[in-house]
Formats: structure tokens, sequence, C-alpha cells
């Protein structure tokens, strides 16, 4: 993929309502309104949500594929599994094979906020499906999820 710019258009930026920046700000905010209201009343964050969604569907995992699905940076995953270890939301253990590794895994207190949130969680899940119809939400996630291949592939 070639970053350099259009070269019909040169030095003109899209007005800040045409921008995918703020427009992908902008729909974020809006998407995650609903979901910030659901996690306030179970009482964890957004990053914690995301770290129990991760572990609740694929199990037990070491901290870099953690942080990859649950889209978080190795530094910050660090610190949320120290505070939620110490909550009882998940466990910590070492690598059989490589003492250097360590596996994450759910707890049934982590899995009991998934579970007692799971209801409301899919209501909204379905409310941004109804809002976009079947065809537009999923032509909009794989869109999403094309753009970060194709931008990730140019990370040095």
């Amino acid at each position: 993929m070639n970053l350099a710019p259009n070269s019909q258009t040169p030095n003109v930026l899209p007005s800040t309502g045409d921008s995918l920046p703020v427009s992908l700000i902008r729909a974020r905010e809006a998407v995650m309104a609903p979901i910030r209201k659901m996690l306030l009343r179970a009482g964890i964050t957004e990053q914690q949500w995301r770290v129990l969604r991760v572990l609740s569907e694929h199990g037990k995992m070491d901290a870099g594929n953690l942080a990859k699905h649950a889209a978080l940076l190795p530094a910050s995953l660090s610190r949320i599994v120290q505070s939620m270890e110490t909550g009882g939301y998940l466990v910590r253990e070492t690598d059989a094979n490589d003492r250097r590794r360590q596996h994450i895994n759910i707890t049934d207190k982590g899995q009991s906020i998934i579970n007692d949130h799971l209801s409301e969680a899919s209501e909204i899940a379905a409310l941004f499906r109804d809002v976009l119809g079947d065809k537009d939400h999923d032509a909009l996630v794989a869109l999403l999820q094309k753009l970060v291949r194709s931008l990730e592939d140019e990370q040095p």
C-alpha cells in the first residue's frame, strides 16, 4: 500500500466532517456510549471488558496474543492484568516449557461479569446491526478490518 498523497489533490485536506479520523472518533464515541453505561453498572473499564471478552471467547492465551486480540498496548495490558488478577477476574500461569512466558485465563468471577451482562451487551450489538442493517453492518466491519490490516502491513 502506498501512503503517498494523492497526486490529483496535492495539499488538500478533506473537511473535518469528511475526515476519516474524525469520523472514526465520532463513530467510536457514539458506539461506546451505551457500552460505557453498561460497564459503569458492571464496575469495570472498557479495557477490562475487552480482556474478559477475549478470554471468554478464546480461552487461555499468552499476553502478546491477548494484547493483540483486545486491541491494547502490551504495557497497558500488563497494568490491566495486574489489577484484574488482584480483583480475582483472571489468573496468570507460568508456561511449563518457557518460564518467561505467562498464560492468562479468565476466572469464574470474570466469567460472571460476562454472563451477568450478556443480555444487555447482546441488545447493544443488535442495536448497531438494526441501525445499519445486516449488509451495511457486515460491510462496515469488513472495511474497518481491511483498513487495519493494510495499515498494519505498512508499520516497520
